[in-house]
């Protein structure tokens, strides 16, 4: 059975963001063979420049992700990641709902992120809540493993 998660703003220098980076930059050694370079900063996710969340169930972290503005009105989807362990319960769908209304109601109105080929879970489930291909961007531009993905944000609550 799965229980019911709560997603909390979080700073990114929270005691459970900060462990979630760690195992997710664990992964990416693991997957890449070194850590993320880009491993951005609180005042990145500090409103008015975005949001963070960490999705709960039952106290325990289950779920982290992130947006921070672009230009224009744009949004960038940032370190979103489950724990394998928690993987295959639909939190993350939850959590990118819960990042697009957030940048959306702050008046984003894309949002875009960067994953890699090596994540085809990643890619499905952004692919199939409808992100297509976009512009490459930032730092891993050049990357051909780097996929580049955008959709235009639903509007909520009359922003």
């Amino acid at each position: 059975m799965v229980c019911a998660m709560e997603i909390i703003r979080r700073s990114y220098d929270h005691p459970d963001v900060v462990a979630l980076a760690r195992r997710l930059q664990a992964e990416y050694a693991r997957i890449y063979g070194y850590p993320d370079v880009c491993r951005g900063e609180a005042a990145q996710f500090t409103p008015p420049k975005g949001r963070f969340g960490v999705g709960y169930v039952e106290g325990t972290p289950v779920v982290m992700g992130g947006w921070r503005h672009r230009i224009g009105k744009c949004a960038e989807l940032r370190r979103m990641y489950v724990p394998d362990e928690h993987r295959g319960n639909g939190y993350s769908r939850t959590m990118l709902a819960w990042l697009e209304n957030t940048a959306s109601a702050c008046g984003e109105r894309k949002m875009v992120l960067e994953t890699n080929q090596r994540h085809p879970v990643a890619l499905a489930l952004f692919r199939s809540a409808g992100y297509t291909e976009v512009e490459p961007f930032g730092y891993y531009a050049d990357n051909p493993l780097t996929v580049y993905l955008g959709r235009d944000l639903p509007d909520v609550l009359g922003s």
